[in-house]
């Protein structure tokens, strides 16, 4: 992966600056800061099995480029390189520079409370209501995968149809999320969700900070305090608890599941 980095940004006329490197989920994407011939730059290269070096993940970060509206922060895409080697697929995005830091580092998990102001939180809201509104052909959560797992992750029969859908980011987790200003990064899985996904995602992975989680409420009760919202919270729970299968986010699996007994009516 170094060394087609290295490679990506010589095409691209890219030089690397320090030594720091951003590295993905198990290693599929690496990332790097770059000096490119338009100014400060971020370079992004993803990898995958040649067969799988495509589609949705691979056009995400394009399309959001297309189609997100100014009031949704987000690094622009200046160029973009695909390429088979060896058996792999490749892709390198060249990005501008966002400098500011994400509000977790290591994981989408928050463990400790943020030093988020109120801008940040309200533009925050803002942009998550206006991706709910791009028209979009995109799939973040598709309803056959609702009527699989659901019964399985939840452990009770309920109807699985989706009483609302809206765009969503799909990945709004805070190691996607930047302070003290405001920028959503990772536009690989954006689509079409139940409605309230994203505020549902992140309230989720606030749950070990109550006094965050009941902020993330505050700001999207709008859309978490309905009926279509306490669905994509169910939604999410299924998902989250599927991951502790798989032995990922293991600290969360018993505050999902007290979420799961509140919205059940189990608990008070």
């Amino acid at each position: 992966m170094r060394e087609t980095h290295a490679t990506a940004a010589a095409a691209l006329g890219c030089t690397p600056v320090g030594p720091d490197e951003a590295w993905g989920w198990r290693g599929r994407t690496l990332s790097r800061a770059v000096s490119a011939p338009l100014g400060a730059g971020w370079l992004r290269l993803v990898c995958a099995a040649a067969e799988k070096a495509g589609g949705k993940l691979w056009d995400g970060p394009q399309e959001a480029e297309r189609f997100m509206p100014p009031a949704v922060p987000r690094p622009r895409l200046r160029e973009r390189l695909t390429w088979t080697e060896g058996g792999y697929g490749y892709l390198a995005e060249l990005y501008d520079r966002v400098t500011d830091r994400t509000v977790t580092t290591e994981e989408p998990i928050l463990r400790t409370t943020p030093d988020l102001d109120d801008a940040w939180w309200s533009g925050l809201s803002i942009a998550v209501d206006a991706i709910a509104e791009v028209p979009t052909e995109r799939v973040a959560v598709r309803q056959e995968y609702l009527d699989r797992a659901m019964p399985q992750y939840l452990g009770i029969s309920l109807d699985t149809t989706a009483p609302t859908w809206s765009t969503a980011h799909g990945d709004l987790h805070w190691a996607n999320l930047t302070g003290p200003r405001l920028t959503l990064l990772d536009w690989e899985g954006w689509g079409v969700a139940p409605a309230g996904y994203d505020a549902a995602l992140l309230h989720a992975y606030s749950l070990l900070v109550p006094a965050t989680a009941a902020e993330v409420r505050h700001r999207f009760g709008h859309v978490l305090d309905t009926p279509a919202g306490r669905f994509a919270e169910l939604v999410v729970i299924t998902e989250l608890l599927q991951t502790t299968t798989r032995g990922d986010n293991l600290d969360l699996e018993e505050p999902l599941r007290g979420r799961l007994g509140h919205l059940l009516g189990r608990a008070p």
